[in-house]
């Protein structure tokens, strides 16, 4: 079973009471779902129990944790930029000797070439 299915168990079920339709009922913060394999599942969930304990909660904990500290490896930050954007460009870009129509063609072609890099098969 995949860890989505395990993991949002509980997330949709059959409420029925009387005298009205049963209707399905969602979680509401039932998060997003994914798909690990069952080892990486089991380890996780293993490391999870053993830092967080069993109750209830512990594996969202482990996700959040584990999500910022791969943001954080990947280089994802949230700052903004404080100055004149102009003059940082222009004093990063004061080496290059090239024309601008053809740093943006080069800058096209980088962009493409990294679009295309990152469509499946």
């Amino acid at each position: 079973m995949s860890f989505s299915k395990r993991f949002n168990k509980g997330a949709d079920q059959r409420v029925t009471g009387w005298g009205c339709n049963p209707r399905k009922v969602q979680a509401e913060d039932a998060g997003p779902r994914i798909q690990i394999n069952e080892e990486l599942e089991s380890k996780f969930r293993e490391a999870t129990m053993r830092k967080f304990g069993y109750g209830k909660g512990s594996l969202s904990r482990a996700a959040e944790e584990a999500l910022q500290k791969w943001l954080l490896f990947v280089g994802v930050e949230d700052h903004a930029f404080e100055g004149d954007a102009v003059e940082a460009l222009d004093g990063l870009l004061a080496d290059l000797n090239l024309d601008s129509v053809v740093l943006q063609h080069l800058m096209m072609k980088k962009w493409v070439g990294e679009l295309l890099g990152n469509v499946s098969s």
